[in-house]
């Protein structure tokens, strides 16, 4: 199983936001951005934090693909 964080780098170039800013608001590491940039599974816990800061839904920052 693959993911895609497209929408969650575009969600931050339309709120203006950076990787930086994304690790700050929710206490993420750079390793765990380092895998979602591979498009790598990470935890439902990092996935709430980063829904949390942003005001979106999972499905608004990833997808599935098969």
């Amino acid at each position: 199983m693959k993911f895609n964080y497209n929408k969650l780098w575009k969600l931050l170039i339309d709120k203006n936001l950076m990787k930086k800013d994304l690790m700050e608001k929710t206490g993420i590491t750079s390793s765990t951005i380092a895998k979602m940039g591979k498009n790598k599974a990470v935890s439902m816990d990092v996935l709430g934090k980063i829904c949390l800061a942003l005001d979106c839904n999972i499905g608004d920052i990833v997808d599935v693909i098969k």
